[in-house]
């Protein structure tokens, strides 16, 4: 900077005032130069630090998303053998008790129903706060605003599918069944349970409009989650296509 200054006091003294101005011009564009490298590296910092956040954001919701893949692959199955179960069950409707095997028994009775959890804990993070902004794909971001509606649609039918069975189903069963029937037959409680137990009325079960339309509810809650639940597994496959070819490409 001293050498400039000189330089340029010199330039002053000599009333070259063309060459000052030429001078001073080179001076103020090596500035606006300096200023631009300093810009242009501090901007590729900001866009590696940027980066590496978006990939971290990209292999932990890609992980969040091949572990629910699983448990939707899982969900399906269950689904689709309730469903067969259900049927099975509207065929007893009308039928005499001494007609039910112990297996008819089990299945009229069943009320075995345990919810499928899906993990949203990156997703929701990633909408909830500024990490959105980390996302460069367009086309990501735009599946990954949707998906928590799809998520609680999935969390609402599972809701509907429980209340069905918990204060509908399991009232009307307990009212006309005894318990004990689901018991082993050669446990020592169940012989000595039986004795002094009230008698099951399969009849009266299965003649009950309150069960039988709380089967049927069931049955069509459990078809349109198995339907939510395909529709849930392509968009979560969406996602984890997306995301992989964003982390190849990087």
């Amino acid at each position: 900077m001293k050498v400039f200054r000189k330089l340029r006091r010199k330039l002053l003294l000599s009333g070259k005032i063309k060459s000052y101005l030429i001078y001073a011009l080179g001076e103020i564009l090596l500035i606006v130069i300096g200023i631009l490298i300093a810009w242009k590296i501090n901007s590729l910092n900001e866009i590696r630090k940027n980066r590496i956040v978006e990939l971290k954001i990209y292999k932990s919701l890609s992980q969040e998303l091949d572990t629910n893949l699983l448990v939707l692959d899982s969900a399906i199955i269950r689904y689709s053998d309730s469903i067969e179960k259900l049927k099975n069950t509207l065929n007893y409707l009308g039928e005499q008790p001494n007609e039910l095997t112990v297996e008819a028994k089990d299945l009229i009775v069943n009320l075995n129903y345990t919810k499928v959890i899906i993990r949203n804990e990156s997703i929701n993070s990633i909408n909830i706060t500024n990490k959105f902004e980390f996302i460069e794909s367009d086309s990501l971001k735009e599946l990954i605003a949707i998906y928590p509606n799809e998520l609680d649609k999935f969390d609402e039918q599972e809701n509907r599918i429980s209340d069905i069975i918990t204060y509908r189903l399991k009232p009307v069963i307990e009212k006309h069944v005894s318990l004990i029937d689901l018991l082993p037959e050669d446990s020592f409680n169940y012989k000595r349970i039986k004795r002094s137990s009230k008698e099951s009325n399969y009849s009266d079960l299965l003649d009950s409009k309150e069960y039988q339309n709380s089967v049927i509810d069931r049955l069509l809650q459990t078809k349109t989650q198995l339907a939510i639940t395909e529709n849930l597994k392509h968009k979560t496959k969406s996602i984890a296509i997306k995301l992989n070819q964003e982390l190849k490409g990087s």
